[in-house]
């Protein structure tokens, strides 16, 4: 049986909803046939949702009410049917899906995949293109170095979102295949400055004008080698593209190395220096206390994620080497230990006029000592762990991605 072609497919993210607007509509006017979706969560706290969508003549605003209000009810209830019947009408030759500024695109990307509608993922209808990521230049440096959390700007996704600002603002940039400058910073040098952040948080990834493209030229600039939705590999490789090495407007980029574990209480002490003068951290760690599974550290402004990444290759349960992805087969095989196999540190830090020798110096000072390191497993398994107790998600019923979302705990500055 002969398959119509998929619909292609836009998402348009970032957290200036003017702009977003704006781009969405060039992209809309550029294509006949474009139908732009967009999902207001501000009263997702209540378990309504506001979608418009608007398709040549026809723009109808719906009033969703949700059993359960959060983004994973929204993308699951409503916005990956919606798509499956849009993809299917003749009249629709591409749809633009214009994100709340609370919606991180990869999950979104993950759910179009891999979440069933009936019986088959939406990826079977549509084609995701590009992802487009708008960015305030009068307030993006602000927003990745500051504290403020989501529930403070009524950005929140669901009643328990605490998630930060500065966490929202990154995954956006970093997930994306053309970032799209909106307005103008306030100054020569906060222009350079958030320059300097971008070059080591989305090295790979072309940046446009707002104001000099059209809905055109915006897809133009995709990559040929853009990843279009792919789902980041929690084992693969930390940075993608080439980042400069030297200091810039006092942002500079560590990568924290290390073939030993991490002491549980340690790390758990050591964390604070990854809170104050660091603009981001993404990486995995080994702790001795849980070394059959992999620890994720993501930090951003004053907030700091710490989930479990999934199995080691060398952990008893851990995936067959045929399972994963070359990269990751590639990157194990490098460091490969005849005892404790790919089990390793590596965490890639951009800070923020903080010395990234205090930081390497701070997180070596957290590993086992030689003396620790001889006692063994069986000895670092009596060790008290403070990363025993984990938030689980609030949406239990939610099928979500196990490698990204199996679980989180987030700290803000404050609260340490």
């Amino acid at each position: 049986m002969t398959h119509p072609p998929r619909v292609p497919l836009v998402l348009v993210g970032g957290l200036a909803p003017g702009a977003n607007a704006t781009l969405a509509e060039l992209l809309r006017v550029a294509e006949p046939g474009t139908a732009v979706v967009h999902h207001d969560l501000r009263d997702i706290h209540s378990g309504v949702v506001r979608r418009r969508l608007r398709l040549d003549q026809r723009d109808q605003l719906t009033v969703l009410e949700l059993a359960h209000g959060c983004v994973s009810c929204t993308l699951r209830e409503d916005l990956l049917p919606l798509l499956r019947r849009l993809a299917r009408m003749p009249q629709v030759r591409r749809i633009v899906v214009r994100l709340d500024e609370a919606m991180e695109p990869e999950p979104v990307s993950w759910a179009i995949r891999n979440v069933l509608v009936g019986d088959h993922p939406v990826h079977d209808d549509v084609d995701l293109r590009a992802v487009l990521t708008v960015v305030d230049c009068a307030t993006w440096l602000a927003d990745v170095t500051g504290d403020d959390a989501l529930e403070e700007r009524n950005l929140q996704a669901s009643p328990e979102d605490d998630r930060t600002v500065a966490q929202v603002a990154l995954s956006q940039v970093e997930f994306a295949d053309v970032l799209v400058l909106a307005g103008a910073a306030g100054d020569a040098w906060q222009a350079a400055k958030a320059s300097a952040v971008l070059d080591r948080v989305a090295p790979s990834i072309p940046r446009v004008e707002l104001a000099r493209i059209d809905g055109h030229s915006v897809l133009d600039a995709v990559p040929a080698d853009a990843r279009r939705g792919e789902v980041t590999d929690m084992h693969g490789a930390l940075l993608r593209g080439e980042p400069p090495l030297h200091a810039d407007c006092g942002i500079e980029l560590l990568t924290f190395t290390a073939r030993r574990p991490f002491h549980p209480q340690r790390l758990h002490d050591a964390l604070d220096v990854l809170l104050d003068g660091v603009v981001r951290t993404r990486g995995r760690a080994w702790v001795a206390s849980q070394p059959d599974v992999a620890f994720w550290i993501e930090s951003a402004g004053g907030g700091l994620g710490i989930g479990h990444a999934g199995p080691w290759l060398a952990s008893p349960d851990g995936p067959e080497w045929t399972d994963v992805s070359p990269e990751r087969r590639t990157l194990a095989s490098l460091r490969w230990d005849p005892v404790h196999g790919d089990r390793a540190q590596e965490l890639v830090v951009v800070t923020d006029q903080t010395a990234p020798a205090e930081i390497d110096a701070t997180l070596r000072g957290a590993l086992l000592t030689d003396e620790e390191l001889t006692a063994g497993p069986e000895a670092w398994e009596r060790y008290p762990d403070p990363f025993g107790d984990w938030h689980e998600e609030p949406c239990e019923d939610t099928e979500t991605d196990p490698a990204r979302h199996d679980v989180t705990a987030v700290n803000r500055k404050e609260d340490r």
